[in-house]
């Protein structure tokens, strides 16, 4: 604002007596700078010297002071208006160049014009040079205030209020002036509260009390400034300080409404104080609720509507929000709903209330969030934000798995999928809150599917797709949705429902991940068949990968469909043999194989099968490379070897012999691999099953009923000299306590059955007789080896001969001799003897047995040797004399009558048999005397 010449009644005279003093050399340099500044263009800058150089002049000019006549004075006061109406000038082209630089010197130029005037503060005949000095200065201090220099604003205001301090204050009359010193004040507070001078500030609006002057808008401007500076100490930190400070001065600001209703001198004034009051009652409430003095916000908000003049939307927050503080849920809840009709409310405030309210409250209050959301939205236009804000503080952080959660869930699925809540988020304008309102959505189901809450978690999915357009590029996330959708129903097992949703995904997006879940449906509907061909879809999909294979027999595993598991692993083998390299190794997938295909009684052929395909794999690899290295590489093989004699073992058992020897001889060549010739417990089981393998060929034919061909025969022999060899191997390195003496025993009767097929007589005899010598020969074995030679197709009397002899020396030789067995073995030797020996032999080698039975018989107790025994060595050795009696062979037929009554003898219940005998053995000998004597 520029400033009007100086006006004095005698303005001639004034102006003479100024005009002489122009001349001053330090006057003529100031006017000349204060012409400069007048001089300069709204184009040009002004120069930054001039306010330096006015600086010094005016420091010179300070120092002539006082100044030697009114007139000086006067020309001093001229000059600083001149100065002060170029800044004028100068501010408004600045203005419109927007300078901060030329700003900060145009300022210094008029804190130079107020120096001035202070300097020549002395003078008359300026009307209230008082009051202009202090003004120029409080108006240079609010350009510094407004610059930001808040220090060379300060000095101003303090220079200003320095010089009203001379002046009587209640004396002032002009309203102007009184709002000046009020001004001041305030403005001088102002800045000492922006140097954070706190104390000082409120001192100086304590002090503006007595500056009020009965006048309204003095009580305004004051109350509104102590309003104010409650505002700035509630927007620091929340602490208890701050709080009180912004109590204190809110106070104080209604106390001044309050006092200024009573200077109100129309109803203007009146409705303004009165807008005044309830502005500032709304901030005590707001302080109150900080400091959680619950019941006085209950208070002013009462008071606020006790006369129906104040519906401000923040009132029903604060209530609510009070309310809550006091645990009374239900006023809060009431206060909430009452907001719906409250058009006057902002969205955001609306929002911030919902949110309050449902942090207090929780999942019980989720209910109520919807109906008030659904209420607003009925009501007036929401945005897309709003509906995404409510729906993601209802649902929180959810983890899921807790009814909170579950209840929260399902009221923002409720929420969600209201017609007008879906059209908010329509069109292109609302893309990102689009996205961001289904991934709330969806991160809510996924936490829920987390936690197995499959029903929660399927609706929520649901209400994700509402927001995923039905466009081309949104397909792919369609598609992904309808898959998570079908993992929720295969978890809830409604397999149709699922069914259903993995057919629409794999339309928008056929794939892998669509083939493999249908595989999951047909294992859980445990149809097994559609679930093998599945497997063939998975394999013609783009994106497979062998990954799959093994994740489909996983899951034919847990649901007990071995076929399916099988099939799928029988796949996932072809790509080894292609080479590819793979996350499992070759020989993991065939023991899985084996081990799924053993626990059923049936699968033994498709085991043998997987089995002849993993030797044959580890023969053409090589056992390391197939198996692995150090110890996992052995541990495999064992376990191939193991499983291989188990298999076999299993097979004969059940009779399946021709599975069993399969078995077998995979078993034998396993343990091969393992055979390091240490231990010599592998030594032993490739023995034994190799001899079970001979075994089970043998048993095979006995099944069929049908003769063993020359192959397997050969075969047969081939395993046998294998077996033979490593026998003979334990034995020389003395090892053959660790082979049991059945094993030994089984490998002596296949030997002899299969070598006897070969006409190979001497290799029979001398395997038994090897067998004989041997510490694991017992007279059980030699008597069933003896018994089997003499009675097999292909009997060898001389093996059964030995054996037999062998058995009964055993038996005789012990301490507590089975004379059962022994009476067996000898009539077995008489009837091996009777029709495989000469007639010229026949009799001194049976009548030896006869005459060692009878040996044996002697010293015993009765009923020690069978008796039915002994009565067949007796009548058959009197019988055989009949025979010799009809040739005439009369001694011969002696020797075997006298050798019948001697066993007799020895028998109980021969008594009648015996005196008849003796009777005829008597007459015959009589007959035999008297013949000799003829002859002579």
């Amino acid at each position: 604002m520029r400033i009007a010449e100086i006006s004095t009644p005698d303005y001639r005279q004034l102006h003479r007596e100024t005009e002489s003093n122009t001349h001053h050399p330090l006057l003529s340099e100031i006017e000349l700078l204060i012409q400069q500044s007048e001089s300069i263009s709204k184009d040009q800058p002004l120069p930054q010297t001039l306010p330096h150089s006015l600086r010094q002049s005016l420091t010179r000019l300070s120092q002539l002071a006082p100044f030697p006549s009114n007139s000086f004075n006067l020309t001093i006061w001229k000059l600083s208006f001149r100065l002060w109406n170029a800044c004028v000038d100068l501010s408004n082209a600045a203005a419109l160049q927007s300078s901060s630089s030329s700003a900060e010197s145009i300022a210094n130029l008029r804190h130079a014009a107020a120096d001035m005037l202070f300097l020549a503060r002395d003078v008359t005949g300026v009307p209230s040079p008082t009051i202009k000095s202090s003004l120029i200065y409080y108006r240079t201090g609010l350009v510094w205030h407004d610059l930001k220099k808040l220090d060379l604003a300060s000095d101003c205001f303090e220079r200003a209020t320095e010089i009203l301090s001379k002046i009587d204050i209640a004396k002032i009359t002009d309203a102007g002036e009184r709002k000046l010193i009020l001004d001041l004040n305030l403005a001088r507070s102002r800045t000492a509260w922006e140097i954070s001078d706190r104390n000082l500030a409120v001192t100086l609006l304590n002090r503006a009390k007595n500056m009020l002057f009965g006048s309204p808008d003095h009580y305004k401007a004051l109350s509104n400034q102590f309003l104010l500076f409650g505002k700035s100490a509630l927007s620091r930190e929340d602490d208890d300080c701050s709080l009180n400070d912004a109590l204190r001065l809110m106070n104080e600001s209604l106390d001044l409404c309050e006092k200024g209703l009573g200077t109100a001198k129309n109803r203007e004034d009146t409705m303004e104080f009165k807008s005044m009051r309830i502005n500032t009652l709304r901030f005590i409430s707001a302080v109150h609720l900080q400091k959680g003095e619950f019941e006085s916000v209950i208070k002013c908000v009462k008071v606020l509507r006790s006369d129906g003049a104040d519906q401000h939307a923040s009132l029903p927050v604060l209530a609510m929000k009070a309310w809550l503080g006091l645990g009374k849920h239900s006023e809060a809840e009431k206060e909430l709903r009452g907001m719906v009709g409250n058009k006057d409310i902002p969205e955001a405030v609306w929002v911030s209330a919902v949110e309050a309210y449902f942090e207090v409250v929780g999942t019980a209050g989720a209910e109520t969030a919807k109906g008030v959301f659904l209420g607003l939205l009925g009501r007036c236009h929401v945005s897309a934000k709003t509906a995404l804000r409510v729906a993601h503080r209802v649902l929180g952080e959810s983890r899921g798995g807790d009814s909170g959660s579950r209840i929260r869930a399902n009221v923002v699925a409720q929420l969600v999928s209201d017609e007008r809540v879906v059209a908010l988020f329509a069109g292109k304008a609302v893309t990102n809150e689009r996205k961001a309102i289904h991934s709330v959505l969806w991160n809510s189901a996924s936490a829920h599917f987390g936690a197995k809450d499959f029903e929660t978690s399927a609706e929520m999915f649901e209400k994700s797709m509402l927001y995923i357009p039905h466009n081309i590029e949104n397909r792919v996330f369609r598609a992904k949705g309808f898959r998570v959708l079908c993992l929720c129903y295969l978890g809830l097992s409604q397999l149709d429902r699922a069914h259903e949703y993995i057919e629409e995904a794999e339309k928008l997006e056929p794939n892998i991940h669509c083939s493999f879940l249908k595989f999951k449906i047909y294992l859980q509907r445990k149809e097994q068949s559609s679930a093998i061909s599945q497997i063939d879809a998975m394999l013609s999909c783009l994106d497979f990968s062998p990954h799959y294979l093994s994740l489909a027999a996983h899951e034919a595993i847990s649901c007990q469909a071995l076929s399916v598991a099988v099939a799928s692993l029988s796949k996932f083998l072809s790509f080894y043999i292609s080479g590819k390299t793979m996350p499992t190794t070759e020989v993991v997938v065939f023991r899985t194989l084996v081990s799924l295909l053993t626990q059923d009684a049936g699968s033994e052929t498709e085991a043998l099968n997987f089995m002849l395909q993993a030797h044959s794999r580890a023969s053409k690899l090589g056992t390391e490379c197939f198996f692995g290295s150090g110890e996992t590489g052995k541990r495999e093989l064992k376990w191939f070897a193991l499983t291989s004699w188990n298999l076999g073992s299993r097979c004969g058992n059940a009779k399946k012999y021709e599975l069993c020897g399969e078995f077998c001889r995979l078993a034998s060549d396993f343990y091969s691999y393992l055979d390091t010739g240490e231990s010599g417990e592998n030594s032993v089981m490739i023995l034994r099953s190799l001899v079970l393998g001979v075994t089970a060929i043998i048993a095979l034919e006995k099944q069929n009923k049908n003769t063993l061909t020359e192959t397997q025969v050969k075969l047969a022999a081939e395993l046998l000299v294998r077996a033979g060899k490593i026998m003979a191997s334990l034995l020389s390195d003395g090892k053959d306590c660790i082979m049991e003496p059945e094993l030994i025993f089984m490998y002596t009767l296949t030997a002899y059955e299969i070598h006897g097929r070969l006409n190979n007589s001497a290799f029979q005899l001398l395997v038994v007789k090897t067998f004989a010598g041997s510490k694991s020969c017992n007279y059980n074995y030699l008597l069933q080896l003896g018994i089997f030679a003499s009675q097999s197709p292909r009997s060898n009397p001389d093996v059964s001969t030995f054996a037999l002899n062998e058995c009964l020396s055993a038996l005789i030789a012990s301490a507590s001799p089975e004379y059962p067995t022994i009476a067996l073995i000898i009539r077995k030797l008489i009837a091996l003897s009777s029709v495989h020996k000469g007639d010229t032999e026949d009799g001194e080698a049976i009548q030896k047995m006869y005459k060692q039975a009878y040996r044996i018989m002697v010293g015993l107790k009765e009923g020690e040797y069978p008796t039915d025994e002994g009565k067949w060595l007796a009548m058959t050795a009197w019988n055989r004399a009949a025979l010799p009696v009809r040739l005439g062979q009369l001694e011969t037929a002696r020797k075997w009558l006298s050798i019948g009554l001697e066993i007799a003898e020895k028998v109980s219940g021969m008594d009648t048999y015996r005196a008849c005998m003796e009777d005829f053995l008597g007459g015959f000998q009589t007959k035999v005397s008297s013949e000799a004597a003829d002859m002579i």
